[in-house]
C-alpha cells in the first residue's frame, strides 16, 4: 500500500513538473516572438492642409413673419349682406372686403340729411333776427343748438355705416374666409386673414458677445425646410437695443424679399450672418478630428529616416460648416494629417499613407 502511495506521488510531480516547464517554455518563446516581431504599421488615408479663405458666420434660428399682418374682424354685430373677396386673393389697399346690413342707420341718415337745410336756414335766420333785436339770446342759442346737434348726428351715422364695413387696411394676399353671406356676426368675429407678404421678416436671437460683430444693412442668408436647396438673402434691419437680462440674448431683425411668394409667415428659418472673410486660414474635414480626454486631437504625419509616424496634437477647433472645420491653432499650413484609420492610432505609431476615396461626400445621398 504505501508503495503504490510513492508511485501515485511521483507521478504526479512529474505532471505538475511538465506543466510548469510547458508554460515556462511557452512564455519565452512568446517573448522573443515579441521581441524580434517588426513594429506594426498601419494604413491611413491623409491631406496635406494649406491657407485659404474663411467666411465666419453666426448661426441663428427664427421664425418668418409677414412684413405686416392682421385678423381681421368685425367691430359691431349685425348681417352680412355682402362678400366682396375669394378666399387666397390679393386685394389692395382700402379695397371693401365685407358689409354689414345697415338699412336702418342709411334711413336715419336720409332722415336727418333732410331736415338739414331747414335747420340751417333757421339758425341763418334767427341770426338775423338777433342782430336787428327782434329775438332773445336764448333762441339764437335754441336754434343754433337744433343745427349743430344735426350735423353731429349725420356725422355719428356715416361713422357708424362706415363702421359697418370691412376694407383692407393694406395691400396684400386674404387666407381662408371664416364668414358667409347672411351669417350673423358678433363684434370681434374673426373673418379673415390679411398679410402683406411682398417682403418677409425674420426675427432671430443672437448672444449679446456677438453684437459687436452685426450692423444694419449686414448680409444674411437664410434655408427653410421647405425649399432645402433654395437659399434667400436678407439683409438685418433692426436690433433691440437691450439685451435681455435672464437669457443674455439681443433681438435682431432682418427682411427677406419676396417676390416669388415661396417664403410664407410661420416657417421655420435657419440664419447665416455673413462676416468679413478672413484670409490665411486652416479649413480641414471633420472625419480627421478624434476626441479624447484631452480635446480635440489631430494626427499629424512626421517623416525620419524613411519611417512615418503620426504624432498627436491638441487643436483648437472654432466654427464648423458642413464637413469643414475651421481650425485656430494646433496645426499650420503644409502639415500632412490623417483623415482617417486613427481608431488603431497612438503617438507616434508607424504608419504608411493609402489613396481611399471612401470618406469622400457622395454627390448624392442614397435611397433607403
Amino acid at each position: 500500500m504505501k508503495k503504490w502511495m510513492a508511485i501515485m506521488l511521483l507521478i504526479a510531480l512529474a505532471l505538475f513538473g511538465s506543466v510548469i516547464g510547458f508554460n515556462m517554455f511557452k512564455q519565452k518563446k512568446i517573448a522573443e516572438f515579441m521581441a524580434n516581431r517588426p513594429e506594426p504599421e498601419f494604413p491611413v488615408t491623409a491631406m496635406v492642409t494649406k491657407a485659404q479663405d474663411w467666411v465666419p458666420t453666426i448661426e441663428a434660428i427664427g421664425f418668418i413673419e409677414p412684413n405686416q399682418g392682421v385678423t381681421l374682424s368685425s367691430e359691431l354685430s349685425g348681417t352680412i349682406d355682402s362678400i366682396r373677396f375669394e378666399s387666397g386673393a390679393h386685394v389692395k389697399a382700402d379695397q371693401l372686403l365685407l358689409s354689414l346690413d345697415s338699412s336702418v342707420e342709411k334711413a336715419n341718415l336720409n332722415s336727418s340729411q333732410a331736415r338739414l337745410p331747414a335747420a340751417r336756414a333757421k339758425f341763418e335766420r334767427y341770426k338775423n333776427l338777433y342782430q336787428k333785436n327782434s329775438i332773445s339770446r336764448d333762441q339764437l342759442d335754441d336754434a343754433e343748438a337744433s343745427y349743430r346737434s344735426l350735423e353731429a348726428d349725420i356725422d355719428s351715422l356715416k361713422a357708424t355705416i362706415a363702421r359697418r364695413e370691412v376694407r383692407a387696411p393694406f395691400s396684400g394676399a386674404v387666407g381662408l374666409r371664416n364668414v358667409f353671406l347672411g351669417q350673423y356676426l358678433e363684434p370681434g368675429t374673426q373673418i379673415v386673414r390679411l398679410e402683406d407678404t411682398s417682403v418677409m421678416r425674420l426675427r432671430f436671437t443672437v448672444p449679446q458677445t456677438d453684437i459687436s460683430k452685426i450692423t444694419l444693412g449686414q448680409t444674411i442668408k437664410i434655408n427653410v425646410d421647405a425649399y432645402p436647396q433654395t437659399q434667400f438673402d436678407g439683409q438685418i434691419t433692426a436690433i433691440e437695443p437691450a439685451v435681455n437680462y435672464q437669457s443674455g440674448l439681443i433681438q435682431v431683425q432682418a427682411d427677406i424679399p419676396n417676390n416669388d411668394g415661396q417664403l410664407r409667415s410661420g416657417m421655420f428659418a435657419r440664419a447665416s450672418i455673413i462676416l468679413p472673410t478672413v484670409k490665411d486660414q486652416i479649413v480641414i474635414p471633420q472625419s480627421a478630428i478624434s476626441f479624447t480626454l484631452y480635446g480635440e486631437n489631430v494626427y499629424v504625419i512626421h517623416e525620419a529616416d524613411g519611417v512615418k509616424r503620426a504624432k498627436q496634437v491638441v487643436v483648437k477647433a472654432g466654427e464648423r460648416r458642413g464637413n469643414d472645420v475651421h481650425v485656430l491653432s494646433g496645426i499650420k499650413a503644409g502639415d500632412q494629417i490623417v483623415l482617417s484609420g486613427q481608431v488603431r492610432l497612438s503617438n507616434d505609431t508607424k504608419v504608411h499613407v493609402v489613396e481611399n476615396d471612401a470618406l469622400a461626400v457622395p454627390a448624392q445621398t442614397p435611397m433607403l
